[in-house]
């Protein structure tokens, strides 16, 4: 009531004064030009303008008068997210993210970093779904199937997916420090079922691996005492009948932690030499697809399953299989 009527005391006096003020000094218009949208009643223009922006000093528009409300709205938003401070304060990280007020209800993107030093964070909601290695396992394979190895791409939607229970499984790592026990758990063969790595749109048209051309097993021998691994990468050629082959890639790794190796590629080839004759324009390309030179993070490993992540950021996917052959 108080704060009305100074609201209303203060528009009355400042529209006397504009009153006084226009009747003795020049306001500066244009011959028969009025001040714009503020007439009121059939009062004086001019005066009227000047009580109107009073008028929304004292009382401001209706959004201006919700500031309250939203900053209500705002603390409780940030309050759900877990931020201390809707000011940017107090994040885990001391800065201020960039999604902090998007949507409480939006599920964690697998991959993005869990604090400020770069940890991989785990879907909560996935811990939730998922008490045990095995039905984690289960259900990553699940999501597997019909993705065929994920070499000619996978939905958006369907990678976080796969990448989320990855994460998950990472986190559930029977063999924390792997290269101590390369000889039991990774000598021997392996088979992948899924990676990162793809071949798309014009590689994938060179290549002729859209109808000409079809993928077979990708497998990889590990041969602990000798330092060595090689991938087999085998295909079938649709227009020659019978004609199989593979590329098979050689290299050799050095041990530089707990969980990283070293790897160099050593050599490579394509057999038989029709299959060769086919790739031989586009060898180049072939080989920088599956080129293993980097290094590789063995993040989990079991009697039958195996996880890597490597220098460009792929993941790999394999489980042990019977011994193939080279």
């Amino acid at each position: 009531m108080y704060l009305w009527r100074l609201g209303f005391w203060t528009v009355n006096l400042f529209g006397r004064w504009t009153q006084s003020f226009g009747a003795q000094h020049s306001v500066g218009l244009p011959h028969g030009a009025e001040a714009p949208g503020v007439i009121f009643f059939g009062q004086p223009k001019f005066s009227y303008g000047w009580r109107t922006m009073a008028a929304l000093f004292i009382w401001p528009p209706f959004s201006c008068r919700n500031a309250a409300t939203m900053r209500h709205f705002e603390a409780n938003r940030s309050t759900q997210l877990g931020i201390k401070s809707p000011k940017g304060r107090d994040y885990p990280s001391g800065k201020r993210p960039k999604s902090a007020f998007a949507s409480a209800t939006t599920a964690p993107t697998a991959g993005l970093p869990d604090d400020a030093t770069g940890n991989q964070g785990v879907d909560k909601q996935l811990q939730g779904d998922y008490k045990t290695a095995e039905e984690i396992r289960s259900a990553l394979y699940q999501k597997l199937e019909g993705v065929n190895r994920g070499i000619f791409g996978v939905p958006s939607a369907k990678k976080l997916e796969i990448e989320g229970l990855v994460e998950l499984l990472e986190s559930q790592n029977p063999t924390p420090q792997p290269t101590d026990n390369l000889l039991d758990k990774v000598d021997g063969c392996w088979k992948l079922v899924y990676s990162t790595i793809t071949i798309l749109g014009a590689k994938r048209t060179k290549l002729g691996l859209r109808d000409f051309i079809t993928l077979g097993d990708f497998m990889q021998i590990i041969d602990v005492a000798k330092e060595k691994a090689v991938n087999v990468i085998e295909f079938n050629v649709r227009a020659f009948k019978l004609l199989t082959g593979q590329l098979t890639i050689e290299a050799s790794y050095k041990i530089v932690s707990k969980t990283r190796v070293d790897i160099k590629l050593e050599n490579s080839s394509i057999t038989p030499d029709q299959l060769m004759s086919i790739f031989q324009k586009n060898y180049d390309l072939l080989l920088a697809i599956f080129n293993p030179e980097g290094w590789l993070e063995i993040t989990y490993v079991d009697d039958t399953l195996r996880i890597g992540r490597d220098d460009k950021g792929n993941i790999f996917i394999l489980e042990r299989t019977e011994q193939a052959r080279v």
